[in-house]
Parts: C-alpha cells; structure tokens; sequence
C-alpha cells in the first residue's frame, strides 16, 4: 500500500497541477488530480505557490480547511467510486447524482461522510466503519436534497 508523506502528497497535487497547466502528458492518477483541482478555483493560487503551500500548515485554530487535506479526500472518493469499494458506493453516488445536478456538491457530500468516517476511526483506534460510512453517503445525499427518505 503506497503510504506517501505529507510533503509527497502535497507535491503530487502541485505537480499534477503544474503538468496540467503546462499541456505535459499526465498519469491517469495525475489527471484525476488536476481534475480535481480544476473544480477548486479557490485553490489555484495556492497551487502556483509551491514551496510555500508545502510548507504551510493548516489547523484548526486558523478556521481554515486545510486545502491539500480536502484535495486527498476528494482523490479518495474517486479511487472509492473507480472501484466500488466500500460495496455499494457507487451505486449510492449514482441515486443520488439522479436527486442533483452538480457532481461535486454531491462529491462534498461524501466528503463529509469521509471525514466523519475518518475521524471515528481515529478517535475509537478502530479501522474505519465502511457500513456507517455507506449509511452516512446515503444519508446525506439523500437528506440533503430535502427529499423524503
């Protein structure tokens, strides 16, 4: 299992970006990455500053949301979707893209079921719940629609 430092993570998306930018060929991973970041107008200038956006950390105490943090989430949804894994994802991204039109509002749901997920599992020291994450992703593509259930 590839286990990429912070700064190797950061990087990856930088470099993507910058691949992207400059009409280098990319990786199919790459280019998911630079898809990713191009729905992130918010981040694009941070993406110019490299060394700097490395470097930088992100807390809690700042009230901001660590951009590269949310990039890795969003690239994590992706790979989950790409393969269905958790069992049953797909399929519930895909009823809900039928409840909204915009894709990446209904990727945000899912983030946030993630970071949930996430989350738990470090506060417990238990792998993370893929059932409660799947019932968090249904939930709230669901529920936030303000569709009955």
């Amino acid at each position: 299992m590839f286990s990429p430092t912070r700064e190797e993570a950061r990087r990856f998306f930088l470099d993507s970006w910058d691949k992207r930018s400059r009409g280098l060929p990319l990786t199919p991973l790459e280019h998911t990455a630079a898809d990713i970041v191009s729905l992130h107008p918010e981040y694009h200038g941070l993406m110019a500053n490299g060394e700097r956006a490395v470097a930088r950390d992100w807390t809690p105490e700042q009230g901001e949301a660590n951009p590269f943090l949310h990039l890795s989430l969003h690239l994590a949804i992706e790979e989950q979707l790409s393969i269905d894994q958790p069992p049953g994802i797909r399929a519930a991204f895909a009823a809900g893209l039928q409840r909204r039109a915009d894709r990446h509002e209904a990727l945000h749901e899912i983030l946030e079921c993630l970071g949930e997920t996430i989350w738990q599992a470090q506060k417990s020291a238990a792998p993370p719940d893929g059932a409660a994450y799947l019932d968090c992703v249904r939930r709230r593509l669901r529920y936030n629609d303000k569709l009955p259930p």
